[in-house]
């Protein structure tokens, strides 16, 4: 999961001097030979796998666009699971709450390592034999009706734009703008140009493969960093004592608990009550959260769907959650390192030394890893990490472009224009993707105008706010064939109104800091959002349950492999509702040219092939063929080696994160 603390405004840093950057622009950090050819290196090299990429595989198909023809091996699953999570927000926000906070938040990326077991063994199987593309398409399948995918697809795309893409992009662009130079708007526009280039012509393939690039180069970059960090600190004991340690130098009559290092920092698990992320939410409040997002959230499983079987998808998620062990010893040590070795900076407590710092007065965190990245790196070194930046966010950014590009596509356009043609709906696609990119921007002055930062802090809040009442629709659709549409729609809405009305009432009063607490009242705003998170879930169940026991019960012609307890079934499924996007085509059919139109001319073909929309001569399948194939993609039988191989390893992952959860508790 993500987990940010509060940002600050761009800062320039430039040799002894620090001067908080309020106008968007600073001065040239990357300003030698062997940075910038890094980063011209790492560019091209990037747009070199996205036009590989787009050439090797077929982009003119539903399939073949938004899940990559369902031809992927495990290990660019993994690396582009793991992509697509880690954006530069998390170096940023995990590396800056570390500083203030300690260990505990690596606890959020530990807790992957069980989900993604659950999402691959116990979720995908039941995606993969329903056949669907979207999250809120599977909904419609089991429960029929279209509010409810409606609805789905709606919050995604609203949780898309104003969490996911805000945040990487406003923390990316404090990398740009502190080491380019270049205004924090022409930096923006110019990555998702670039993001958006092999993300609209290539589609998932080139989004996968691009993601596992960017894995190895953030891993890469970032191991060399930590080793830096380390070495500069003086090894791991050095680097426990000199934490705790670590006070600024200028604190007036501010409270001691603004600014010591909590007594707690070396702990993931923390007190109940007192504690900054009370260990019962941490088990079972983030794991709500966890089991959305890992396990319901579009731009995860469209990767596990795009897999060429169950054994390769099982396979991705357990290298996906041996690398969710990496965060904690890339990000959040070297975070907490930083407040060591510049404590006046990044742990400043008086509103005025932080304004000179970092143009906030709320605390500097956040300058935490850009700060080790700019006064510790040689040249050259310099320049990988800030592609280890733009890698995070790009990998980030492609992913969620895409996804909500299928989201629309299949959910929402498919819905005004029903008779829509292949071609049709891959332009959409397309054309979707321009427009996130056009509100994103108009949403930078949003998030970096945000009082004392208030968006970035209610990042992690709003997933507790929102999310819980869809992951309580999801595991019952799955695991409780009783549930039916009536408690599904209404469980949703209401848990959604509950969620909502918290989210407002603290957007209402703020979140204040520890030097100028919130006035939210207690009864509101005092319950932690972990455990509000497993309040909201509860609630929801129960609803959805009530609900559907006293309505009708949905009859198990409907429900065939769309639950657990009928995944087996061999006999054929009756659809609720008859899908009315697919009367007129295939999702696996190329692009049909039956009306034998003139032939474009030559710039027109050259850009057809660009985008993916150039003719296919294939022939046309018979229904036969095309019922081979349909039940070919919904084929979930493994071999027994690679089940059993598969199996060993998650039974292994499952006892390291135990082990690493026992050893920092």
């Amino acid at each position: 999961m993500f987990v940010y603390s509060s940002f600050s405004l761009p800062l320039v840093i430039t040799g002894e001097e620090h001067v908080p950057s309020l106008n968007g622009t600073s001065s040239v950090v990357l300003n030698n030979p062997a940075d910038i050819s890094v980063i011209v290196i790492y560019f091209i090299v990037v747009l070199a796998v996205g036009v590989w990429a787009m050439v090797r595989t077929n982009r003119s198909t539903v399939s073949g666009f938004f899940l990559a023809g369902r031809s992927m091996v495990w290990w660019p699953i993994g690396a582009s699971l793991f992509a697509s999570n880690i954006g530069s927000g998390h170096f940023v926000g995990i590396a800056g709450t570390g500083a203030a906070a300690g260990i505990a938040t690596g606890g959020f990326e530990w807790n992957a390592l069980i989900v993604v077991i659950i999402l691959g063994w116990l979720f995908v199987p039941i995606y993969i034999k329903a056949g669907i593309v979207t999250m809120p398409e599977y909904l419609k399948k089991r429960f029929g009706g279209q509010r409810i995918r409606i609805y789905l697809s709606v919050l995604s795309l609203f949780l898309y734009v104003f969490t996911k893409i805000s945040a990487d992009m406003f923390s990316g662009a404090i990398f740009i703008n502190l080491a380019l130079g270049l205004n924090i708007y022409l930096a923006v526009i110019a990555l998702l140009s670039i993001t958006a280039l092999y993300t609209v012509t290539g589609g998932l393939a080139a989004v996968i493969y691009t993601d596992t690039l960017q894995t190895i180069i953030m891993i890469i970059g970032s191991f060399i960093l930590m080793g830096f960090a380390f070495n500069k600190v003086g090894g791991y004991e050095q680097f426990q004592e000199r934490y705790m340690a670590a006070v600024p130098s200028l604190t007036m009559n501010i409270s001691a608990n603004c600014y010591e290092p909590r007594a707690d920092s070396f702990h993931i698990f923390r007190d109940a009550i007192t504690g900054d992320l009370p260990w019962p939410g941490l088990v079972f409040g983030l794991t709500i959260q966890a089991t959305w997002y890992w396990c319901t959230d579009q731009v995860i499983v469209q990767r596990c769907l795009s897999g060429k079987n169950l054994s390769h998808v099982k396979g991705g998620c357990i290298l996906c959650g041996y690398l969710k062990l990496l965060p904690m010893f890339l990000m959040v040590f070297p975070g907490m390192i930083s407040r060591i070795l510049y404590t006046d900076e990044v742990a400043c407590v008086v509103p005025a030394e932080c304004e000179k710092y970092c143009g906030t007065s709320v605390g500097c965190t956040n300058i935490a890893y850009p700060k080790l990245v700019v006064d510790l790196m040689p040249n050259g070194l310099r320049g990988l990490m800030l592609s280890v930046m733009l890698a995070s966010l790009m990998s980030s950014l492609t992913s969620i472009f895409n996804s909500a590009s299928t989201l629309f596509t299949m959910d929402i356009y498919t819905k005004v224009r029903g008779s829509a043609s292949e071609r049709e709906l891959m332009i959409a696609g397309r054309v979707f993707i321009v427009f996130l990119i056009g509100v994103s921007i108009a949403w930078i002055p949003v998030v970096q105008n945000a009082q004392s930062g208030q968006l970035f802090d209610y990042i992690q809040s709003i997933t507790s706010y929102l999310t819980p009442p869809v992951a309580a629709v999801f595991l019952l659709a799955i695991f409780c064939k009783r549930v039916n549409e009536t408690g599904a729609f209404y469980g949703m809405t209401i848990g959604l109104v509950i969620g909502l009305s918290r989210m407002i009432t603290e957007f209402i009063y703020g979140t204040g800091s520890c030097v100028s607490p919130s006035n939210c009242p207690t009864i509101i705003c005092g319950v932690h959002y972990l455990y509000f998170g497993i309040i909201l879930f509860t609630v929801s169940c129960i609803l959805i349950l009530g609900l559907s026991l006293l309505t009708k019960p949905i009859d198990d012609k409907h429900l065939y492999r769309l639950c657990w307890s009928l995944r087996n079934s061999t006999e054929e499924r009756i659809d609720i509702e008859a899908d009315n996007w697919v009367d007129n085509r295939d999702q696996n059919m190329e692009i049909d040219d039956t009306n034998h139109e003139e032939r474009p001319g030559l710039c027109k073909r050259a850009i057809m092939c660009f985008c993916g929309l150039e003719e296919n001569k294939s022939v046309q399948l018979s229904p036969e063929e095309e019922a081979e194939m349909q039940k070919a993609l919904t084929d979930t039988t493994e071999e027994p080696l690679w089940r059993n191989i598969v199996n060993a390893n998650a039974l292994l992952l499952l006892c390291v994160a135990v082990f690493f959860h026992g050893f920092y508790a």
